[in-house]
């Protein structure tokens, strides 16, 4: 949640069972979902 809510500007958090996240830049929204294959494969491989 993380990683799509920096990139709207905004930020996640929450609790080991639930996460919530949100941003004030909803035009990068597209973009940040987009980006969050490469990033779990990243997360993968290391």
């Amino acid at each position: 949640v993380g990683h799509v809510a920096a990139q709207v500007g905004g930020k996640g958090g929450g609790r080991p069972d639930m996460a919530q996240g949100g941003g004030n830049q909803p035009e990068n929204l597209s973009a940040a979902l987009d980006s969050v294959v490469g990033w779990v494969n990243s997360k993968l491989e290391s």
